[in-house]
């Protein structure tokens, strides 16, 4: 089933890349100057050879695992505490609710005028955005504990950190998994769109700046190939991860 899916996929992708090829080619006006699919992809090959591309990379992915690592070491405490705490948690929850829909792309230019220092402002940016998915799936996991289990253990005389340890963070442990699942694309998109907006040394936003102001349309779409990869194989990477260590919820909750 799953080597069905990656076929169709493989296929809806080269259909789309060949009618793209052909649509430019031939389909629209000579005055729109954008790089067929062809050109992209060969500059894309090439890209991996070119050490201002890599150095940009290296940058890029820095930022990005330190926002998600900051961003899961805030986050994971904090849904546990509010979790296990709920007076806390419908105190806090209206904030919680105002703050999460506000577009982390939006606070980026308050950023840069808040935080001197470049590096900071964009891993500061990244942890703000990697927050709320990664705490709401805590919420959501300790809130999904069978109380069947914790009153169980109670009952054999277990304290409310036992309960704690041995049953609601095993429980939450997958939805927490998936909140850093879905934080890891938040967190790179955030991580180029901040070299977009506010420049610096080195960095994939940094190198479609450059490449913009050199007219070359086809390195700033390359290199737009190779952050969306990067996300791809990230999320494939943690998926994985996520179906081998809890195989077991997967099977409780019958997911495919």
């Amino acid at each position: 089933m799953t080597s069905a899916r990656l076929l169709r996929g493989a296929a809806g992708a080269a259909g789309f890349l060949v009618l793209a090829e052909l649509f430019i080619r031939f389909g629209i006006s000579e005055d729109l100057l954008f790089p067929a699919p062809s050109a992209i992809l060969l500059e894309a090959v090439r890209l991996p050879t070119d050490s201002e591309f890599l150095t940009g990379v290296a940058t890029t992915l820095g930022n990005w695992a330190l926002g998600l690592l900051i961003a899961t070491v805030i986050a994971v405490p904090l849904g546990v505490l509010l979790g296990a705490l709920p007076p806390v948690e419908r105190a806090i929850r209206p904030l919680l609710e105002f703050m999460r829909p506000i577009p982390s792309v939006a606070i980026i230019p308050l950023a840069i005028l808040l935080i001197p220092v470049d590096e900071l402002m964009k891993v500061s940016v990244i942890v703000y955005a990697s927050i709320w998915p990664i705490l709401i799936n805590t919420l959501y996991g300790m809130h999904d504990v069978d109380p069947l289990a914790k009153e169980s253990l109670r009952s054999f005389g277990f304290g409310s950190l036992a309960v704690l340890t041995r049953v609601s963070l095993p429980s939450a442990a997958p939805f927490v998994m998936t909140g850093v699942r879905i934080a890891t694309g938040i967190a790179l998109v955030l991580a180029v769109s901040a070299e977009l907006l506010a420049g610096g040394m080195a960095g994939i936003g940094v190198y479609v700046n450059v490449a913009g102001s050199g007219n070359r349309m086809d390195l700033m779409m390359a290199a737009t190939v190779w952050a969306g990869i990067l996300g791809v194989l990230a999320n494939v990477l943690l998926l994985a991860g996520e179906r081998r260590l809890f195989h077991w919820h997967r099977v409780r909750t019958g997911a495919a």
